[in-house]
């Protein structure tokens, strides 16, 4: 007789392995607005990149790593945008931030990648 399989997706504990814990994925979550709306519509037309519309809440998630330039949000936007501006925009993030220049917003699902700004 076959072993049974368990009812459930989720491990105990002492069955989980280092590696299952792992996500190199990284994101935004912002309230939904006009400029999260246009942030949105922007980064959905990059590679890798998906946006999730919920009530209230618009999601953008991304693996490996996301980028996010000012100068093209802005120009979305129809006004300047900043750095301070974006994250201020978020209403929370996943993986490691990091303002690599007045411009640019870069979120890594590796730390490893994020240390080298450091």
């Amino acid at each position: 007789m076959a072993a049974q399989e368990p009812d459930t997706i989720f491990k105990g504990f002492k069955d989980l392995r280092f590696e299952e814990t792992i996500s190199h994925q990284c994101g935004v979550t912002m309230n939904d607005s006009v400029d999260a709306r246009s942030i949105a519509e922007l980064m959905q037309s990059k590679p890798g990149i998906k946006v999730t519309y919920m009530p209230a809440m618009i999601r953008i998630d991304g693996e490996g790593k996301i980028e996010f330039k000012m100068d093209e949000i802005g120009e979305m936007l129809g006004r300047p945008m900043t750095a301070q501006l974006f994250e201020i925009s978020t209403s929370t993030h996943y993986g490691r931030m990091v303002m690599v220049d007045d411009n640019t917003v870069v979120l890594f699902g590796n730390m490893d990648d994020a240390m080298a700004y450091e």
